[in-house]
């Protein structure tokens, strides 16, 4: 694989911090990299310096000659009066780029909703930011950097986006880098992980699961106890392992490294036990929906949705940008009335809603943290363990040197824990999240979602983060034209629909919806077949095993090489690629052959 670009000693201080000392990395050909670390830390800035818009105080970035690099920053530079198709094409002629089926693809993925001849200036934030990455993806570029791309697009909007990135270049040809607190995007598009911290950045083979997984292995490696070693990063790996239908078919020798880290690692909450506290918190009654309907003038939203949520439920509802979320949420909390139909509360409902405009916030803006945590209750319960405020959103990430800061003078993200902590500390038995994910990173969504874990009440989450709502809520519904359906298939099913894979079922209401019928062709393996495809399956087991270990050595000699000697280390890096894509192909056979086996 070509070198790309390389980084060289960077050094780079602000007047408070430094961000990065002494840093050398570089890309090649085939990249696909997802960068993570906690916010400040310098992933954006890390960005900025090898597109070339950042200047380093000491060191350099080396260019391959006529690099194309194309960047998105998370501030757009459009045009307010441009429209939003010179926005996107330029002055390119209309049957110029509608005869192109790559940039069709680009304009019907992100744009559908918008009005072509619409000025830029009207559009909100979140359409503007959609504009602006269909402007960088219409281009052609050997290296495509993207600084929180996901934010403002809804789970097909990423879908779709993941799926470009993949088919974007052939094979090992092109590289990419993206900063994204989305976790099933980076599990989806990268095959290689960053983590930027303390100055530096740390590489991780493979996407975000294997990141978690080689975090815990490190972790382990270098815990003095076993109190360190169960961790946080576990109890995500077990529900990498045990939870998730997409990551269950992985070849065996990475199913049984998984699971000696996760042994002893319990269930990651008890559903029974959240159930039963959340009846007696609760009631049996939380809220009934019975044939209600919301309609704004001649356009209705919601149509017909009936439906029980009963106590503990966890719920994820789906939808595009626009179906009708915030509405529904606001016929649950009461601040939307139904045009038809009814909704009847429990008489013990307390609701706590987590929303995207910080209205907790608004009425202290002017006090210091450390105000509003004295009129706060004085300790919060998790896991059988008391916290007092200060402590909880310091498990929260929240810097105690910031306790004396005015709230309006917090960031985003810290803006999102303190909302999140007063949240809880009001202690609602239906907890509504409405796009929890905005300002906050890959950390603390682990922990947001550890807390989630032991919270006994009913929970309603609203998001496109798919790794979150797979995470932490048990069952999904979709809102699709106006009426709410449930979807045993999770946000698989979802996809389909909204991809058109099952015209018939968007149309039907969840109240009329009729159990699926399976297919069959009446086939199956004979016993001699079984064999033959559980052979060759052992076999591949043993390849992958032996391709594993020379790819381990190539590590190791890759990390003992002088690293100046760079034809070296190209050469040893182009030898990691060629193990990888066999690795890739015979776990693609190993798949094949499984699925074949688990179908008879």
């Amino acid at each position: 694989m070509a070198h790309l670009l390389g980084a060289e000693k960077l050094h780079l201080e602000y007047p408070t911090k430094v961000i990065f000392d002494d840093l050398t990395l570089g890309i090649e050909d085939g990249d696909r990299i997802g960068i993570v670390g906690r916010n400040g830390d310098g992933k954006s800035t890390l960005l900025g310096l090898l597109a070339g818009t950042i200047t380093p105080d000491a060191g350099q970035v080396t260019y391959r000659r006529d690099l194309r690099i194309g960047f998105l920053e998370q501030t757009d530079r459009l045009n307010p009066a441009d429209s939003v198709g010179k926005a996107v094409m330029g002055d390119r002629p209309t049957y110029q780029w509608a005869s192109d089926p790559r940039l069709r693809d680009i304009v019907d993925g992100l744009l559908q909703d918008l009005d072509w001849e619409s000025e830029v200036g009207i559009l909100s934030g979140g359409q503007r930011r959609r504009v602006d990455l269909a402007r960088l993806l219409v281009g052609e570029w050997d290296v495509i950097a993207l600084d929180e791309p996901t934010n403002h697009l809804d789970m097909d909007g990423i879908a779709w986006l993941a799926k470009h990135i993949k088919n974007r270049w052939p094979k090992h040809t092109g590289a990419f880098l993206v900063v994204t607190h989305d976790r099933w995007f980076l599990d989806e598009v990268c095959t290689r992980m960053w983590e930027v911290h303390d100055t530096e950045v740390e590489p991780f083979e493979g996407g975000y699961a294997a990141y978690v997984l080689q975090r815990v292995e490190r972790d382990r490696i270098a815990a003095a106890t076993e109190a360190k070693r169960q961790n946080l990063m576990r109890k995500e790996l077990a529900w990498l392992r045990r939870g998730a239908p997409a990551r269950t078919s992985k070849p065996k020798f990475r199913i049984d490294a998984a699971n000696q880290l996760i042994a002893d690692v319990p269930e990651i909450r008890n559903p029974l036990q959240l159930q039963a506290l959340a009846v007696a918190r609760l009631g049996k009654q939380v809220v009934d929906l019975e044939e209600a309907g919301v309609s704004y003038g001649d356009k209705q939203v919601l149509r017909e949705v009936t439906w029980r949520i009963a106590p503990g439920e966890r719920t994820g509802i789906l939808g595009r940008n626009g179906a009708g979320k915030s509405t529904l949420l606001g016929l649950i909390s009461g601040s939307v009335e139904p045009t038809a139909g009814r909704v009847k509360r429990g008489k013990t409902v307390r609701i706590g809603i987590l929303d995207q405009q910080f209205s907790q916030l608004q009425q202290i803006l002017s006090d210091r943290v450390r105000e509003v945590l004295a009129r706060t209750k004085t300790s919060f319960t998790i896991d059988g363990k008391d916290y007092t405020p200060a402590q909880l959103l310091e498990r929260l990430g929240f810097p105690s040197q910031y306790l004396s800061a005015r709230v309006g003078e917090l960031s985003g993200g810290q803006k999102r824990r303190l909302q999140l902590l007063l949240v809880l500390l009001s202690e609602p038995n239906v907890l509504i999240l409405d796009e929890p994910t905005n300002d906050v990173d890959a950390q603390m969504l682990t922990v947001v979602e550890d807390l989630l874990d032991s919270w006994p009440g009913t929970l309603l989450v609203v998001s496109h983060d798919r790794y979150l709502m797979e995470r932490v809520t048990d069952q999904q519904y979709a809102i699709v034209n106006g009426h709410l359906r449930h979807l045993p298939g999770g946000v698989e099913e979802y996809l389909r629909l909204v991809d058109g894979e099952d015209e018939r079922a968007v149309s039907v209401p969840a109240s009329s919806s009729s159990p699926s019928v399976a297919s069959s062709d009446g086939g199956g393996l004979s016993g001699a077949e079984r064999h033959a495809l559980a052979k060759e399956a052992n076999a591949l087991e043993r390849k992958l095993d032996k391709l594993k270990q020379e790819t381990d050595q190539v590590h190791a000699q890759m990390a003992s090489h002088d690293p100046s000697d760079y034809e070296g280390l190209a050469q040893l890096n182009s030898h990691l690629g060629e193990l990888e894509a066999q690795a890739e192909e015979l776990e693609l056979q190993w798949l094949e052959i499984s699925e074949q086996l688990e179908e008879s």
